[in-house]
């Protein structure tokens, strides 16, 4: 799970928040880039901080949620993750990565809790 994790997040450093100044959008990249390169070296929390800093900056960041539903799904945080998805997909609904994720989450998610209701 974690090389699929950590590709996909890998993959979707993209630019976000077209209304945004670009200072702005500067900031929330920065802080999605510097998530990548903590969740590289395994450390999960500190890039949940970083990809939740980058949605306070820019709500409209697909990518930042995207990597924060593979984050809180790699935590445990179901719920979390779940809404996270829904976020990005929200914002980007032909976004096959973001897609392909969360139908991965599903059929994990759903898989796990027909096993234990």
């Amino acid at each position: 799970m974690f090389i699929r994790t950590f590709a996909v997040v890998c993959a979707l450093v993209a630019a976000g928040g077209a209304g945004l100044a670009a200072d702005e959008r500067s900031d929330a990249r920065a802080q999605v880039e510097f998530g990548i390169e903590v969740c590289r070296s395994g450390l999960w929390q500190e890039a949940i901080y970083r990809w939740e800093r980058a949605v306070e900056i820019d709500r409209s960041y697909a990518a930042a949620w995207n990597n924060l539903g593979i984050a809180y799904e790699h935590e445990g945080m179901f719920d979390k993750a779940r809404d996270a998805y829904e976020r990005a997909l929200d914002l980007e609904p032909n976004n096959m990565m973001i897609q392909q994720n969360y139908d991965l989450f599903r059929e994990i998610n759903d898989r796990i809790n027909e096993l234990d209701p």
